[in-house]
């Protein structure tokens, strides 16, 4: 079925031009091969260092600077730079100093010309001053070693509007242009980008120190930090528009930041649970294309290709936050098996159980059902329906509910999930998903014409290549004789 993928998950203009536009289109280059030429193999180290440079230099920047507003541009000034400059006099030894030099230039030409404005004094006294206040800056984030967690915690900042921190956050750490932000959080892309701009400007404006929180004042920001690594994962399992249908990088680094996180704050059940989901979700990653990049559902993937040690390690992790779930020997040690053969955890103390780590829970329990059931047919599509439908009252969102009705589909038949898309289109005007779900339980039931109008709709919204190429498939197969 063509269904959210439960990597998605539920979920719930810039100055300049748009750094992580650019370097978004970078990233997508080609590795070079034996004997290519001097641009392509600049324009491949371009891509490369974008790809592990572009986070790291922003919080780079705006650590040393405490100025989110110009750290963008730099940063993003250095890439074009190096485009031009590496073309012609070779790509340097070390590509992360050069671009942060670079953009420290950016920045600092940048200050001069706000200085030598504001207070009109001479060059060389504002340079002067502009290079000891940067060499005297004291890092306030000392107590996060993680370059890139310090500046998730500096997004989230709780004077900035909830919405704002995710977006800001998705922007200056993980790179991700207006329009892929705009996708991933489901909103039209002229809004996205009037938001972003509207936020760096109240954020230049407001004198909010971006800076890493103390130690004691970290979890005031920990559920935002956690949508945020949630939302990078999702971005890189989200198949794109342009030519890398998935960034398995990405769900790499959310959970290694979650691994960070989970040492710097342990036993905290939000981060618990959400590394136990991305695991489940991650342990698919090499059957989720097949050979020639098409999609490749859940049912029809090759199972003994998934990484078992990433579930055993998520088992491992839920069985520290329910007893529902837990590996023969986990962390709670004493285990028993439960009615139906599962092995079930002993009761024990467990930690705080908020609100979205709750959801997090939910999600991941239903990605266990998938991760444990040896085949498609052997998955217990009413146990996995019971937890969307708690996860639905939980957050009230229009996705959970699409991803119910598909659970409810495989349970119940395709009448009963085609009862639940009612008022979806309205909820989600722009997800492909919904006309899409519609489409393949029309044609479950046999009603092939309605079937091939709402694979026409979903056409019309879908932007991944991939995803199109599965819905032309699927078209074709309802509308031959």
């Amino acid at each position: 079925m063509t269904a959210p993928d439960p990597a998605d998950g539920p979920r719930t203009q810039p100055t300049g031009a748009d750094a992580s536009t650019r370097a978004s289109a970078l990233a997508g280059a080609p590795t070079s091969a034996p004997g290519a030429s001097t641009e392509q193999q600049a324009a491949d180290a371009v891509a490369t260092a974008w790809q592990q440079h572009w986070s790291r230099l922003i919080a780079l920047v705006i650590g040393q600077y405490a100025r989110p507003d110009l750290a963008e541009d730099a940063v993003s000034d250095a890439f074009e730079s190096a485009a031009r400059r590496w073309p012609l006099d070779g790509v340097p030894a070390n590509t992360g100093a050069w671009l942060l030099t670079a953009a420290r230039r950016r920045v600092l030409d940048r200050l001069r010309t706000e200085s030598v404005q504001r207070r009109k004094a001479p060059l060389m006294v504002v340079d002067d001053e502009m290079r000891a206040a940067a060499s005297a800056a004291v890092d306030p984030g000392a107590h996060v070693a993680d370059e890139q967690l310090r500046l998730v915690f500096a997004c989230c900042h709780p004077a900035i509007a909830p919405d704002d921190r995710v977006a800001l956050t998705l922007r200056f750490v993980v790179g991700l242009s207006t329009a892929e932000i705009a996708r991933l959080l489901l909103v039209q892309e002229s809004a996205m980008a009037a938001r972003l701009t509207r936020a760096k400007k109240r954020l230049a404006a407001s004198g909010i120190p971006f800076a890493t929180p103390p130690a004691d004042r970290l979890d005031e920001r920990l559920d935002v930090v956690a949508t945020v690594v949630y939302l990078t994962f999702t971005s890189g399992y989200q198949p794109g528009a342009g030519d890398v249908p998935l960034r398995v990088d990405l769900g790499d680094e959310a959970i290694r930041q979650l691994r960070v996180l989970d040492g710097l704050l342990p036993d905290r059940a939000v981060v618990r649970a959400l590394l136990a989901l991305l695991l489940l979700q991650h342990s698919r990653r090499d059957t989720r294309l097949d050979a020639d990049g098409a999609l490749v559902l859940l049912p029809d993937q090759d199972r003994s290709r998934w990484r078992h040690d990433d579930i055993d390690e998520a088992l491992t992790l839920l069985s520290t936050l329910t007893p529902e779930v837990a590996p023969a020997h986990g962390p709670t040690g004493r285990t028993t098996n439960g009615p139906d053969g599962r092995t079930t955890a002993a009761p024990g103390p467990r930690p705080p159980m908020t609100r979205l780590a709750r959801e997090y829970l939910l999600q991941a329990l239903v990605a266990a059902e998938h991760a444990t059931a040896p085949t498609s047919e052997a998955t217990r599509w009413d146990v996995v329906a019971a937890r969307y439908a708690e996860l639905e009252r939980l957050t009230g969102s229009p996705v959970v509910r699409l991803a119910r009705a598909v659970a409810v589909a495989e349970a119940d038949g395709p009448d009963a999930g085609l009862r639940l898309l009612d008022g979806l289109d309205e909820a989600l005007p722009r997800l492909h998903r919904v006309p899409a779900v519609r489409a393949e339980l029309l044609a479950r039931a046999g009603r092939r014409a309605a079937a091939a109008a709402s694979y026409r709709h979903a056409l019309t919204l879908v932007t991944s290549p991939t995803e199109r190429t599965h819905l032309e498939s699927r078209l074709a197969e309802v509308t031959s004789t």
